[in-house]
């Protein structure tokens, strides 16, 4: 007889990765046709700087950066694992992901802080804003957490992670890859799905008009607009 896990794992590694997929391509899509002048991060810097900077330098170089190191162990799985062969080598790549990480959580927990107690920010703050947040702390947080407490995920990354990513690319997803990795790795697992999923309804989306268009459009005024009362 088949368990209630087995269902429960079938949805969150086997069906989950593909509904996030196809919210994020339609709803990208259809975002970009219906309101092509929202593909921006509506960027609150003109109201409050100082604090801006502090919180988005650190987390738009850490974020760059551990994306990069993910998709280079995706795309690179054996050289990731030949890399790792050599102890000193591996203690490079493993510190540096935390430190990075470190950094991205830092940046975020700033951004969030100065969205939540300064009023001109909290007033041009959304409730998708806040969704998004809370999604990227958890992604970032137990992204950290796995860093410290699952030694070498640089190699089991590429040795577990990456086969059940590309089995879910080839459309023949194997659970059994990540079945028996611990919860905080499994948990990162899903909130990527979420934030994938929820990518087209946030000002994420500004990261696929970046950097070109900017090279070239006209300068883009942004007035946020509330009705009598709201405290604009």
């Amino acid at each position: 007889m088949v368990s209630a896990q087995h269902y429960f794992d079938q949805l969150m590694f086997g069906v989950a990765p593909y509904l996030a997929l196809i919210t994020f391509f339609l709803g990208t899509i259809q975002r970009y046709r219906a309101q092509a002048f929202s593909y921006s991060s509506l960027s609150s810097q003109f109201l409050e700087n100082k604090r801006h900077f502090w919180g988005m330098v650190p987390l738009h170089y850490g974020i760059l950066v551990v994306l990069g190191g993910h998709v280079v162990a995706f795309m690179f799985p054996r050289e990731v694992l030949a890399w790792n062969g050599h102890p000193i080598r591996l203690y490079i790549l493993e510190i540096s992901a935390l430190v990075f990480g470190l950094l991205t959580l830092l940046g975020l927990v700033m951004a969030l802080v100065r969205r939540l107690v300064y009023r001109k920010i909290r007033t041009v703050t959304s409730l998708a804003d806040i969704v998004l947040y809370a999604l990227l702390l958890v992604q970032v947080g137990s992204g950290v957490y796995v860093a410290v407490m699952c030694s070498w995920g640089s190699s089991w990354f590429a040795a577990s992670a990456t086969p059940y990513l590309w089995s879910i690319v080839t459309l023949d997803p194997d659970i059994s890859y990540v079945l028996a990795m611990p919860f905080a790795v499994k948990l990162h697992i899903v909130n990527a799905f979420l934030v994938i999923g929820f990518f087209p309804f946030t000002r994420l989306v500004h990261v696929l008009v970046i950097p070109n268009p900017y090279l070239w459009r006209k300068p883009q005024v942004v007035r946020w607009n509330r009705g009598p009362g709201s405290g604009a």
